[in-house]
């Protein structure tokens, strides 16, 4: 064995490796095996720390590397050079991973000044000629360049996020700069940024609106990160631009404390989403009429710096095709950017590929994908969306405004308005308060109406002529295929089931809709509950009575028929009770955001107390961990989180 300081050297170890301690440990030092095998490092890392959800895996002949996973610090890494025989143990600064699954090596840690900018958007696309903020129709363009305008006086940093700053290899002390509200409101230009609002249209509640656009949204540019991901960070909230219409351009500091928890909880989830790097409010009021009722109120004016891959949507592409034959170009130019950033592949096609499907019906023709890089290019979008909202379905989650200027290109949760988690189960639940009479953005709704957003922009192709309409056909087709693979898989592992099981999975959520039985903490309880058909029906229940409340006889005759018949299935899966627990709570939260956990925070901002927002933050960071001492954000909502404005809100903010 080599006991080793962090900061000393070891000798002949054959590969690079990482060395991985607690989180809560305060060691200095460590002891090591020299590991002669990758695969012999494999078994022991997975073994000792199982709580690294990807472990680690070998790459290449001669070097491991390991994705942490939530409760893990990377302590230090080791590297070898086979030619010297000499490995050099190099001590780096302890990062705590808050659940991301990524490889864990030492980055940069820039300074703002030091940021790796590019303007790929700006310098590759067609951009307005005019640099103004006057409401105007913006013609063959995909932005304008304009400048954040906010009115800002002695900004102040609300919240943020360290992994969010280490994507962009921004050291995290940065955030503690006398002068950092002041880049992150737009008050000073923030070096290297090249400010621009981006031009879209949409479909809002199933009607064409026409030109939309970034209205309150500025982005600075794209930064290159150390492992040459491109990431564009924009302001919500930064002032009027071309596309503001009538509207102020403005956020206040409630939907932006939503905004700023609500990106970073979903990642936490592991639910692909737009995320928040920072929140800074602006020392000012803002004007809103929450309810549309005439009752307006001044409330604290806020700015949410979001980062992304991208913030392209459906409507970037059709509001080119609405524009008519002579705009029609656009949509191929947008497109090929598209593809040449984020979906280089698609580019190298060959037909060696395997990326030839059927189309799924007997004795129909396949669909040779190699041969259209933009149908390709279709399906991945449509497979993509499929999977975030089968993935929302899972966990519960209402988006609220499902318009296709709200659809991310990326297949990311994008634009957190008037969104909200299931607490009792409610099919036709919707969080918006503008959705009410039709409810077309219900949480039911949301897999069908994601399809016909995809509609949408698959007839915005078509009419460019960069797919046929046999592809566009395709394209929708495998998003039906997609959702379903997708669904059932996620709720077969969030019952702990050993296939899927359609009729029993049916019956648990209509007795869930009709007891209005919490959907987060139902599915957390279920890990509980044994596999052993001898255990008395007086006692079935008992795991469950925290969710199962005020039934009487026959809807508790109606939950113990399907909890035997439930422990049937456990019992033929043949997986150990402990085992299995262990699965279901890695996919089923103890924590999601709900609404009034947001109102508590918010509450306390708008009266200067900012560490709620944090506190918050942490818990949903790791979402599938107990975190003892943090049970009162799992509790069922009071009372008072049925008022209006917390259950339920509008789209003004």
């Amino acid at each position: 064995m080599l006991h080793l300081s962090l900061a000393a050297y070891a000798k002949e170890l054959p590969f690079r490796l990482f060395t991985f301690l607690p989180s809560s440990s305060s060691l200095r030092s460590i002891t090591l095996a020299p590991f002669r095998s990758p695969a012999l490092l494999l078994s022991c890392g997975t073994s000792v720390f199982p709580r690294c959800r990807r472990h680690l895996f070998p790459e290449g002949r001669t070097r491991v590397r390991c994705l942490l996973g939530e409760g893990s610090r990377c302590v230090a890494l080791m590297e070898t050079s086979g030619e010297r025989k000499e490995t050099t143990l190099v001590e780096a600064a302890a990062v705590d991973c808050g659940g991301e699954e990524r490889a864990c090596e030492h980055r940069p840690r820039r300074k703002l000044e030091e940021l790796n900018w590019d303007h790929s958007f700006v310098r590759e696309l067609p951009g307005d000629s005019r640099t103004d903020t006057m409401p105007r129709e913006v013609l063959k363009a995909c932005y304008t360049k304009v400048s954040p305008s906010a009115d800002v006086e002695n900004p102040k940093l609300v919240a943020w996020s360290d992994a969010v700053a280490e994507l962009i290899d921004l050291d995290p002390q940065e955030f503690q700069r006398p002068d950092f509200p002041l880049f992150f409101s737009g008050a000073s230009p923030l070096p290297g940024g090249l400010t621009y609002a981006q031009c879209y249209g949409g479909h809002q509640f199933g009607i064409w609106a026409g030109q939309l656009g970034d209205g309150r949204a500025i982005t600075f540019g794209e930064v290159l990160n150390s492992h040459g991901e491109r990431w564009e960070l924009q302001l919500k909230g930064a002032g009027k631009t071309p596309y503001s219409r009538f509207a102020d351009g403005l956020a206040v500091l409630r939907s932006s404390i939503r905004e700023f928890l609500c990106s970073e909880a979903m990642n936490g989830l592991g639910i692909p989403t737009t995320r928040a790097l920072c929140l800074v409010s602006t020392g000012k009021s803002v004007s809103r009429d929450m309810f549309y009722d005439g009752n307006s109120k001044d409330e604290p004016g806020a700015i949410v710096c979001r980062v992304a891959q991208s913030f392209l949507r459906f409507g970037s592409y059709q509001i080119h095709a609405f524009r008519g034959k002579e705009s029609l170009d656009m949509v191929r130019i947008l497109a090929d950017y598209t593809i040449h950033h984020h979906f280089p592949h698609l580019e190298k096609m060959s037909k060696s590929n395997d990326i030839s499907f059927g189309a799924g019906h007997k004795g129909s023709p396949g669909v040779d994908l190699t041969s259209n890089k933009y149908a390709a290019w279709a399906v991945e979008v449509a497979e993509g969306t499929a999977s975030l909202v089968a993935k929302w379905q899972g966990v519960g989650f209402t988006h609220g405004v499902l318009n296709t200027d709200n659809m991310s290109i990326l297949g990311l949760t994008i634009d957190y308005g008037p969104f909200g988690f299931l607490d009792a189960f409610d099919p036709n639940y919707t969080p918006n308060t503008t959705d009410l009479p039709g409810r077309r953005y219900c949480f039911a709704n949301q897999p069908d109406i994601c399809l016909w957003n995809i509609a949408q922009w698959t007839a915005t192709l078509s009419s460019a002529n960069l797919i046929s309409k046999e592809e566009e056909n395709y394209t929708l087709e495998r998003y039906g295929i997609k959702f379903m693979d997708e669904y059932q898989s996620i709720m077969t592992k969030k019952l702990g089931l050993p296939k899927y099981n359609k009729q029993l999975i049916n019956k648990l959520l209509n007795n869930m809709a009709v007891d209005k039985v919490d959907y987060t903490n139902f599915f957390r309880l279920l890990a509980n509950i044994k596999a052993d058909p001898n255990i008395p029906e007086d006692e079935l229940l008992n795991p469950l009575k925290a969710v199962l409340l005020d039934m009487g006889k026959e809807r508790k005759e109606a939950w113990i028929s399907w909890l035997q018949t439930y422990i049937e299935e456990l019992v033929s899966g043949g997986i150990p009770d402990e085992q299995r627990k262990a699965a279901m709570n890695s996919v089923n939260p103890k924590y999601v955001l709900r609404n009034y956990l947001c109102q508590t925070a918010i509450d306390a901002a708008e009266q200067g107390d900012f560490e709620e927002v944090m506190r918050l933050l942490r818990v949903m960071e790791k979402p599938f961990d107990e975190q003892l001492g943090k049970e009162k954000f799992a509790r069922l909502p009071p009372a008072w989180a049925y008022r209006p404005g917390v259950c339920m809100l509008s789209c003004s903010s």
